[in-house]
Formats: structure tokens, sequence, C-alpha cells
């Protein structure tokens, strides 16, 4: 009975079996190449570098809690980083095991690119701070002072971009797009995210959520002596904005979000986020891209090896190509990071952020902070389901579901009418909406 069952579904579901058995195919390869190079690259590093570079592919070892710091960087962790299946890697194939290496440092005693990182001036600019320091776009109000019309403070607004991208991605749309009360009442801070952009990719940080609150507080929040503030976020962003807001509850009148990754906890952990976000899948290509970056460490470091590294090359191809000298911001930000800073940002960020999420906003809608969800009905990255999610945890959420629009479209494409959502958002709340953290 139950062959006969299994027969009908071969019969009436050819090709979504036979892609089914494709995509076990090519991806039980990518598991064997991805541990091929596990060794390889662990030979190279030490070549090279004096020292292997440590990865993920042993099993987490357990921390005792009287370590102290270590055992808390190691809580830190997305479960997803060591827990990714590899069928060559469970079998314990060529018996080999990684431990962590302490990295080549520098002379000054910091930690500097791999050999496989572009080495360029603009990406290693970071490295000439002395110190590290978040790359901040800041548009101050019009005014000499920053004073409206009737004598109140400017209000202020953090920026924050989603994966692969940078500062830019606010600076080059909504910016140009503002009203004039807008120029001369807000001061925006549109903030490259740690790794990203021009801001610092140490090679000693495990960019946690944790990490990227502590930057964003040390270059934007502190120094400017920030009180009250709107959050306006993107993609991976979202989930710094939300762990943002709630450490800042007093201060943030408002959060904007838009293509929100959130799931659950009922619906699992962090594996689970990854699987949804990052499906193993060999179509629509942008799926088998997020599939093989996410989960593939060293095929992951092998694409950046050969995009990132060449990063002026393609530019300069790119350049022939369409005979333009300015090249669109978003093919420009794609590559300006390290693969250590983007892999650790995706697993520790957007899967290992999951569960902090949910407290987090169950803490802002209770007391009362203005939330919009913004996102594109044809978004291929998002699943739409994450903004319903967050109106399901936070009921004051209002959310807008954009027509025709993918995940980078909702803004790019529809940059005027975005630019007057948040003006008419930040309008609504009255300057002494958000009292002053103590």
């Amino acid at each position: 009975m139950s062959l006969s069952i299994f027969s009908r579904k071969w019969a009436f579901n050819p090709a979504r079996n036979l892609i089914s058995a494709l995509t076990f195919i090519v991806f039980l390869i990518f598991d064997f190449v991805d541990t091929i190079l596990c060794v390889l690259y662990h030979y190279v590093d030490g070549f090279i570098e004096g020292q292997a570079s440590p990865c993920y592919c042993q099993k987490r070892e357990k921390q005792d809690k009287s370590s102290g710091d270590e055992y808390d960087k190691e809580c830190e962790l997305s479960e997803t980083l060591y827990g990714r299946k590899n069928v060559f890697r469970e079998m314990g194939f060529l018996g080999f095991g990684r431990k962590w290496e302490n990295s080549q440092k520098s002379g000054g005693g910091e930690m500097v690119n791999r050999w496989s990182d572009c080495r360029c001036e603009t990406c290693l600019s970071w490295l000439n701070d002395g110190e590290h320091k978040l790359h901040v776009f800041v548009r101050e109000p019009s005014q000499a002072t920053t004073k409206d019309w009737q004598g109140k403070s400017a209000e202020n607004v953090i920026f924050l971009h989603g994966f692969l991208s940078s500062s830019r991605f606010w600076t080059e749309t909504v910016f140009p797009n503002l009203s004039d009360p807008i120029k001369r009442n807000y001061r925006l801070f549109a903030v490259d995210l740690l790794g990203f952009g021009r801001s610092p990719k140490p090679r000693d940080c495990l960019y946690t959520l944790k990490d990227h609150l502590e930057m964003i507080e040390k270059c934007v929040i502190f120094p400017f002596q920030l009180n009250s503030f709107h959050l306006v976020a993107h993609s991976m962003g979202c989930v710094i904005a939300i762990a943002l807001a709630e450490k800042h509850l007093k201060s943030v009148k408002s959060i904007t979000l838009v293509a929100p990754p959130y799931f659950p906890s009922k619906d699992g952990g962090g594996l689970k986020v990854l699987e949804k976000l990052a499906a193993k899948r060999l179509w629509p290509p942008i799926s088998f891209g997020s599939s093989v970056m996410s989960w593939y460490e060293h095929l992951g470091r092998c694409v950046c090896l050969f995009v990132c590294r060449n990063h002026r090359t393609w530019e300069r191809i790119l350049r022939l190509l369409t005979r333009k000298r300015d090249l669109h911001f978003m093919f420009m930000d794609f590559t300006r990071h390290t693969h250590h800073s983007a892999w650790h940002s995706m697993h520790n960020v957007i899967c290992g952020g999951v569960e902090s999420m949910e407290n987090y906003l169950e803490f802002l809608s209770k007391a009362g902070v203005k939330i919009c969800v913004v996102q594109g009905d044809q978004d291929q990255v998002i699943p739409l389901e994450c903004s319903y999610n967050i109106k399901a945890k936070a009921p004051n959420a209002e959310v807008s579901i954009i027509k025709n629009a993918n995940h980078s479209s909702v803004i790019v494409s529809r940059e005027k009418e975005f630019t007057k959502f948040l003006e008419r958002t930040w309008a609504s709340l009255t300057h002494t909406g958000a009292g002053t953290e103590e």
C-alpha cells in the first residue's frame, strides 16, 4: 500500500522529485568540497601567515563557566556556526579536527586581515584610525544650530543598513529626497555597521549582536549625547535596531523596520532560522547564493577570495562594459566586507538574534513604542511571514506590504514614496514622546 502511494506521488511530481534529487547531489558535493577546503585552508593559512586560522568544522566544545570572558563570548555565538550539518564532517572524513588557535597579529597587537582579504587603501583605511570607530555619515540640520524655528532641539534619526550593504543605502536614496522641514529640524546618522563599508573589519571580533550594539553606542549615541532618537533599519539592521531600542527604551521614539528577519521562538532556534532564510535550493539564484554562503564556511571564503579580494578589478571591468564612471552604490557595497565579518554577522546576528528578538519586541510593544514594518510582496530574501510575525508579537505595530517590490526595491526604486512615509511617521510623534534615559 505504502509503495503504491509513493509510486503515485513520484508519477504526479516527476519534475519536483528530479529537482530534489539534483539538489541533494549538488549539496552533497558541496559538503565534500567544503571539507577538503577546510584541510587546504588550514595548510595555506599556516604557510602564509605562520599559524592556521580557526574555523567551525569541529563540534563545539563546552566551556567552563569559571573561564569568565571566554565563556561569555561562547554564549554569544550562534548555534548555527557549529550546528550546520555536513555529511563528511559528521563521518569524521580524513580524521581531521580543528581547534581554536591564535591568529597572527601585527606589530601593534592588532589583528590584521587575512591574506585572502583585500588590502587596498579603502579596505584598510580603518587601520589608520588608531582605535576602532564606525564610519558614520552625519547630516546636521540646515540651520546654524541644532534648534528648530520653535526653539526645540533638533530630533535625531539613526539609520542601519542590511547585510552586505553600507550607509550609502540611505544616503543615496532617502537623504536626497528629504523635505526642507526635515532638513531643518532633524539630525541624521547613517552608520556603516561593524565589518561593512568603511567601518573596521577586525579579525579578532566575532561580530555578535552585542559587538554591534556597543560600537553604535560608542560611535553614535554616547559621543553625540542622543537622549532621544528614531530608528530606521533594513534587513539585518532590523535585528540590531530592535535590540538597540530595547536597550535604550526610554530614548527611542519610533522604529521603522524594512524587511525584518524575525521568526518566533516556537518555530525553532537559530538552525531553523537558517533553514528558512537560506534553505538549500538551486533556484532562484539569490537563494542558491545565500545557501552556499551561509552553510559552507570555506566555499564562502573562496567566493570572497575571488570576488571581494579583487573588487577593484571587477569595478574596472564593469566601468569599461557600462561606460559609466560612477557605479551603482549597491554593487560597490556588495564587496566591501571580509568573509570573516560577513560570515559571523550572518550567523551571530541574523540567526543567533532570533531568540532575543521575541523578548525585545514584547518589551517595546508594552512600552508603547511606535513600530512600523514595511516589506515588498515580491521579497525573495526575507519571507513575508516575518512582517506578520512582528504584528502578532507587537499588536501595535503598523505593517505595510508594498506591491511589486522586492527586498531592495521596496526602497531603492521608491525613494520618494518611502521618504514621505518616514516623514509622516516622525511627524505623527511629538517631540516630548520619548523620555530621557537615566
